[in-house]
């Protein structure tokens, strides 16, 4: 089949239809607003969701995050997980998956608990962040907003994925 057999059917105008660019212009949302629209869906106040994610996207851990919006850190990775952070779970993929295993029911909570070698808290949190998903209004608003160079810094991600392996200066003791 040649082009000119392609082209047999095809109808030619002198004329463009412009139709314009369809655009949605959402930079003027205020953040504090979604997170007001969304409180009853979050593990917080909108208040303290606020103060969080500014505290996290200028680079502090999330358990100082969330103590200066007087939040227990879990409570802090919750609310980072539901705006769309990733990584805050503290399970491995395969710890995670013997998590998905135990909320399908094929496994007991003893037995997952302990393959996957998580304390109660860890335990938990990985299992509101496989049962919550991300809120995507307050993911994008906080994409958006944020100095997310710390969410998408390569290197940074390693740094957080390898913690457990690396030492610090207080282990030399």
């Amino acid at each position: 089949m040649g082009l000119s057999e392609i082209a047999a059917g095809l109808e030619l105008t002198t004329e463009q239809v412009d139709r314009g660019v369809a655009t949605v212009d959402d930079t003027d949302v205020d953040r504090d607003a979604r997170l007001r629209e969304h409180e009853s869906d979050l593990p917080c106040t909108a208040a303290a969701a606020g103060t969080v994610l500014d505290r996290y996207e200028s680079g502090a851990r999330v358990g100082e995050a969330g103590e200066a919006a007087a939040l227990a850190p879990v409570t802090a990775a919750k609310l980072l997980h539901r705006c769309g952070f990733d990584g805050v779970t503290p399970l491995a993929p395969t710890a995670r998956q013997v998590l998905r295993d135990w909320l399908e029911g094929r496994l007991s909570r003893a037995d997952a608990l302990e393959l996957t070698g998580a304390d109660e808290a860890e335990f938990a949190l990985a299992a509101y962040v496989e049962t919550h998903d991300p809120i995507p209004e307050l993911a994008e608003t906080v994409r958006r907003d944020a100095a997310a160079p710390l969410a998408d810094d390569a290197l940074v991600s390693k740094r957080d994925a390898l913690a457990e392996t690396m030492s610090t200066a207080s282990d030399l003791r």
